[in-house]
Parts: C-alpha cells; sequence; structure tokens
C-alpha cells in the first residue's frame, strides 16, 4: 500500500507572499534579498517572495502535496503564478471553492451551500447591515465575493474601533464572523472555513493529518486543525498575541516570514 504524500496547507497573502507594501524590508538596501514577483495585476508587479522562498516551495511541492488556502476570489487567485508545478488542490473563498486541478468541485459547492444555508444569515442581510451603517468617511468600497461573503475597503487610521466591535457582535448572532486585515474588512459565515475544505482534500488523498500556516483570525481555524502550523511576527495573529501549543511563533515579520515558513515546512517533511 502506497503511503500517501505529506499534506501542507498555507494561506498566501502576507504569510507567503507580500505586496511591496508589506515586504518589511528593514536592513539596508545593499542587504535586501532578491525577489520573485509572483502576481501581476492590471500590468503592474504585485505580489512577491524571495528568490530562496521560491527554491524552497518548489522542493516543498516535491515531496508533498501543497495546497494554497486563500480567502481570495477563483479570480484574484488566478492571477498568482506560484514557483513549482501547478497544485492539484487550491482552496479559495475561505473554503467556499475547492479547486482541483484549477477548476472548482462542484460537489463541494453543494456541501459548501447546504452548510450555509443551514447555519448562518443570509448574505443580502450582512450586505443591506454593511450599507446602512459605514460611514463614507473611512469607507472606501464595499464588496461580496462569489455570493459568499462581503468584504470593505476601509481607511484604516478612520475606522472606529467600536464600531468593528459593534459589527462583530452583531454578525456573531447571525452565524457570521468579522477578520480586519490591514486595509480589508472581512464578514465571512462562520461555517465557511480553509480547515473543512483541507480536511476534504486529506480525505481524497489518504493524509492522516497536515501542516499549515496563516497570519489572521480567518486562519485560526485552519492552524487549530493542522498537526503542526506556523505565524509570522506580523499580522492579526501576532497582533493578538494569539498561539497554540503546536503553533511556532515566528520572529520574522514581512517577506523574511514568509521564507522562514516554507523553510521549516521543507524541514518538517523531510526535506533540507
Amino acid at each position: 500500500m502506497t503511503t500517501p504524500a505529506p499534506l501542507v496547507a498555507s494561506d498566501l497573502d502576507r504569510t507567503l507572499i507580500y505586496s511591496a507594501a508589506a515586504l518589511h524590508l528593514t536592513g539596508p538596501d545593499e542587504a535586501a534579498p532578491r525577489l520573485l514577483c509572483v502576481e501581476v495585476y492590471e500590468g503592474r508587479p504585485l505580489s512577491y517572495l524571495t528568490e530562496t522562498a521560491a527554491a524552497l516551495l518548489t522542493e516543498l511541492a516535491g515531496r508533498a502535496t501543497f495546497v494554497p488556502a486563500t480567502t481570495r476570489t477563483r479570480a484574484q487567485y488566478g492571477r498568482i503564478r506560484l514557483p513549482g508545478p501547478p497544485p492539484e488542490f487550491a482552496v479559495c473563498a475561505n473554503g467556499g471553492h475547492l479547486l482541483v486541478q484549477g477548476v472548482s468541485d462542484p460537489d463541494w459547492q453543494r456541501t459548501v451551500t447546504d452548510r450555509l444555508a443551514a447555519h448562518c444569515a443570509p448574505l443580502d442581510e450582512i450586505d443591506a447591515h454593511l450599507a446602512r451603517t459605514t460611514d463614507p468617511v473611512w469607507l472606501r468600497s464595499r464588496r461580496t465575493a462569489e455570493d459568499l461573503f462581503a468584504y470593505l475597503v476601509v481607511e484604516r487610521p478612520l475606522l472606529p474601533a467600536d464600531w468593528v466591535a459593534d459589527l462583530t457582535a452583531w454578525a456573531r448572532t447571525r452565524g457570521w464572523t468579522v477578520s480586519l486585515q490591514g486595509r480589508k474588512l472581512y464578514v465571512v459565515p462562520r461555517p465557511l472555513t480553509k480547515s473543512a475544505a483541507v480536511a476534504e482534500v486529506a480525505r481524497r488523498t489518504g493524509a492522516t493529518g497536515f501542516l499549515a500556516a496563516g497570519d489572521s483570525l480567518l486562519d485560526t481555524d485552519l492552524l487549530l486543525a493542522a498537526d503542526r502550523g506556523w505565524r509570522p511576527g506580523h499580522g492579526e495573529l501576532a497582533d493578538t498575541d494569539w498561539g497554540a501549543p503546536h503553533v511556532t511563533a515566528l520572529a520574522e515579520r514581512g517577506v523574511a516570514a514568509g521564507e522562514a515558513i516554507v523553510r521549516a515546512m521543507v524541514g518538517a517533511v523531510g526535506g533540507r
């Protein structure tokens, strides 16, 4: 009987890949790492990882089933060109879509639709509440993604903390959760999780557990479900000092944290 390959799942933005604003390059320019662009948007480079991280990620993909697990929509994920072979599985829309060789799996879509209908208020109710309560002083845009969840683009310094707290409490009673990541505030159905989609990948591949990494509140379920996990020294989880016994809190911040995470994952699956 063939032993299944190790399963490794990771968030993307601000965990493995970084915008120019999130690189956190603090040393002298001549000591900065060489960067590889992995995303272009509207003709401009948008997301990067270090060249060392790119080589490690290629090695990881050769030793394990690597699953990108992102809150991005399918279209947003489609812009990313990670090094190494294209992942057989990918999780998009925070678990709302499970891509198998680049195509959303219809059985998983039906499972998600049934779970949300049974346990959550509808998206229209959430979006209407956001339309009533947001303020143009700090709101830049209000959007829904994949007909699954809502998110706002905000001016973070102007965003009232009590408004976020009130929204969090209101959403909780309706089966939804709130996560503030940089300039984006996500309102997501509680059953819509990366961990559920990754568990489905584990079922299909025969993996008995998995490794994981992430930086935000929306990654906590993934990290808690993993056998071993890592979080960077920046982000929502670091800001709240979130932790778990099996999750390593790295000191590195920015793109250096992405490299440290991939290096740790390669070591955990038996690489260099």
